[in-house]
């Protein structure tokens, strides 16, 4: 699954930085978002996600949920399950 839809249904507040030009991949992305109580700033390309802030990435869904809410294999595949993702 995309990190960017995944980003979108954690995320309170979501906003793509017009101003990023990526250095390798043109697909790569920068967004902002307020999630789980915090401020993120992710860059995002396909399924792989990296925290510009954190300086910490990973790929998929379960990575990123795990990532942003600090939980566990499980705790994260759940939560998406209720969600429907």
């Amino acid at each position: 699954m995309d990190s960017l839809n995944v980003l979108r249904l954690l995320a309170e507040h979501i906003k793509e930085d017009p101003s990023f030009h990526p250095r390798s991949s043109h697909l790569t992305t920068r967004w902002h978002a307020h999630a789980a109580g915090h401020d993120w700033e992710f860059l995002c390309t396909g399924p792989k996600f990296w925290d510009v802030r954190m300086d910490r990435g990973g790929g998929g869904a379960i990575d990123l949920v795990m990532h942003i809410h600090g939980l566990n294999f499980k705790a994260a595949a759940k939560l998406l399950k209720e969600r429907d993702v």
